[in-house]
């Protein structure tokens, strides 16, 4: 098994919020640093390790070796493909926020539609509609 794992300085629990909206999904599982070791995470909300599924994919996220790049010269990028230009437009519409396009909207010879980005929180992501798909 093949699981992403999306690090972030701080601001996970913000990202968690963020994707929940975005994607239409829940977190299944947060633990916080204070969760395993409280005499030594007093007080400190930052996540330790945590589970949700985006489009059926089990995803890690935490608040570890995060940082916000907002260059486009991110070597790896988190391809979700949707099965409606629907879907697509309305997750997008959300995740668009603060964002840096990479690659604008466009329709490509294997996708009705197309788009690279980088979140707020510098997650690069490539949004996709499977060919097929109802427009």
């Amino acid at each position: 098994m093949l699981i992403p794992h999306l690090h972030f300085n701080g601001n996970c629990k913000e990202a968690i919020s963020f994707y929940e909206k975005a994607f239409n999904v829940n977190v299944d599982k947060i633990v916080y640093y204070s969760d395993y070791a409280p005499e030594k995470y007093i007080n400190d909300n930052r996540i330790a390790h945590a589970v949700m599924y985006i489009h059926g994919q089990k995803i890690f996220l935490n608040d570890r070796f995060g940082k916000k790049d907002t260059s486009t010269d991110i070597a790896i990028h988190i391809i979700v493909m949707f099965k409606s230009k629907a879907d697509f437009l309305s997750c997008y519409e959300i995740m668009k926020e603060g964002s840096i396009t990479v690659d604008p909207l466009e329709t490509l010879p294997y996708s009705l539609l197309n788009v690279q980005f980088i979140d707020k929180f510098g997650v690069q992501w490539g949004f996709m509609v499977e060919e097929g798909a109802k427009e």
